[in-house]
């Protein structure tokens, strides 16, 4: 049987950018996936503001995370990749998030040097531990995929922020170093930079594309060039539906009516998977009763 880390190395292994659309909840997995795109990121942003409404400033929980990825990777036949922030704790806890990230049927999960509670990349008040405590994570993820755990590492590192480009770089040489699957340098705040990471570190590498972010949007057609692997678009789907959400709701309450551009009925049934329960729920409908011998 392939397994989601299996469907996601050889995604890694195709030449090409992967552009990664992210998701919060299993609907906006569905959509991805229905849409075409092959792969996907729940994002702790996303997760954070959609499953209790709060920000992503380390307050949601590792057991809330690993319930709304379980649902997520239920919900979509792509790989999926799980924000694991920094691991929950120290090395034991980071073995145990891998774990539980590895059998709620993530295809990797992203492990982060920065300080508890972390913060979301591209906002304020962000701080690293040190090399020491950072490499620490990411061995133990790498130890406990490699003792079984049929899972992916994705290690990122936010270094840029407190300590310059130079460190975010030796950092993720020594993830590299360690067996880190896919590296991250979160914020990179120029193209000159960006092209920095990709020249001075070994592949796979992700960028994240945030709209309104530090780092500058670009093309997956130039960030391929540059030598990136994952082009992960974190909030796009999060921005587009609040906004829509918004707007219908005051459209409701000044004119009574919501906004103009809702999705036809049928379209929202078809997407949220109707007809594939009524064709389901038709073998074991208007069917003659089983003939059972005594």
């Amino acid at each position: 049987m392939i397994t989601p880390a299996d469907k996601l190395r050889e995604l890694l292994q195709q030449p090409g950018m992967i552009v990664m659309p992210c998701c919060f909840d299993a609907l906006s997995a569905r959509l991805i996936e229905q849409a075409g795109f092959a792969l996907t990121f729940m994002s702790g942003f996303g997760v954070s503001a959609a499953r209790i409404g709060l920000p992503d400033t380390g307050l949601i929980s590792y057991g809330e995370m690993v319930d709304q990825g379980r649902n997520i990777c239920a919900a979509v036949s792509i790989p999926v990749i799980g924000d694991a922030d920094t691991g929950y704790g120290n090395a034991l806890n980071v073995r145990r998030t891998v774990q539980g990230f590895a059998r709620a049927g993530f295809a990797a999960l992203m492990i982060e040097d920065q300080l508890s509670p972390k913060r979301c990349g591209h906002t304020r008040g962000k701080s690293v531990v040190d090399r020491d405590e950072a490499c620490m994570r990411v061995q133990a993820a790498v130890d406990t995929r490699d003792q079984g755990e049929d899972i992916l590492i994705l290690a990122r590192t936010d270094a840029r922020a407190t300590h310059g480009l130079d460190e975010a770089l030796a950092r993720a040489r020594m993830f590299a170093e360690l067996g880190a699957d896919i590296l991250f340098v979160e914020a990179p705040r120029s193209e000159r930079e960006m092209q920095t990471i990709c020249g001075g570190l070994p592949g796979p590498l992700m960028v994240n594309m945030l709209e309104g972010g530090q780092t500058p949007l670009l093309s997956p057609d130039q960030l391929k060039r540059m030598g990136f692997k994952i082009a992960a678009f974190p909030l796009t789907l999060l921005s587009a539906s609040m906004q829509a959400m918004k707007k219908s709701l005051i459209s409701l309450r000044e004119h009574g009516r919501p906004a103009a551009d809702l999705m036809p009925f049928d379209e929202l049934k078809k997407l949220v998977g109707f007809d594939e329960y009524y064709d389901a729920e038709s073998r074991y409908t208007n069917k003659p009763r089983f003939d059972i011998k005594k």
